[in-house]
């Protein structure tokens, strides 16, 4: 198993893993363009040439980034692998000495076992919802806020 940054070439399976999750109301979905756009943000595992993991870490200010679109391949998932992304993720954010990282999630135990604690969404900086201005759910957003002191 690798675990890398990605490339061109991973967009077309990161697109179907994430919204193979979406289509299921398991996590949100993403763009073809979403993911070519922000290729920079994404790691992903890779297992005999096939990626099987992906998770993005998408900076929005000095002090603050979200991990997003973290999803596993069904036939890898509860094997740790999710966890060691998010742990590659949260390196990455102290390396770029940003002190806090945050995640929108319909699956906050995981996140809570990673070391996250469960807030309020209207608890996060209002920067955050920039983005949000596009989601189809604004602004009745019905995700779990949680963030990571780092």
């Amino acid at each position: 198993m690798i675990i890398r940054k990605a490339i061109m070439s991973d967009v077309e399976a990161m697109h179907s893993l994430v919204n193979k999750y979406a289509e299921k109301g398991l996590m949100l979905a993403r763009s073809r363009s979403a993911f070519y756009e922000s290729l920079r943000d994404y790691t992903v595992v890779e297992e005999n040439g096939e990626v099987i993991g992906v998770g993005g870490l998408h900076i929005l200010w000095s002090d603050l980034a979200e991990i997003r679109s973290l999803a596993i391949a069904p036939g890898y998932v509860k094997q740790g692998i999710g966890r060691k992304l998010v742990e590659v993720l949260v390196e990455e954010a102290k390396e770029l000495e940003i002190p806090q990282v945050f995640a929108l999630t319909y699956q906050p135990v995981f996140f809570i076992k990673c070391g996250f604690k469960e807030i309020a969404n209207k608890d996060l900086p209002h920067k955050v919802w920039k983005e949000c201005i596009n989601c189809p759910k604004f602004p009745d957003c019905d995700e779990y806020a949680v963030i990571k002191e780092l």
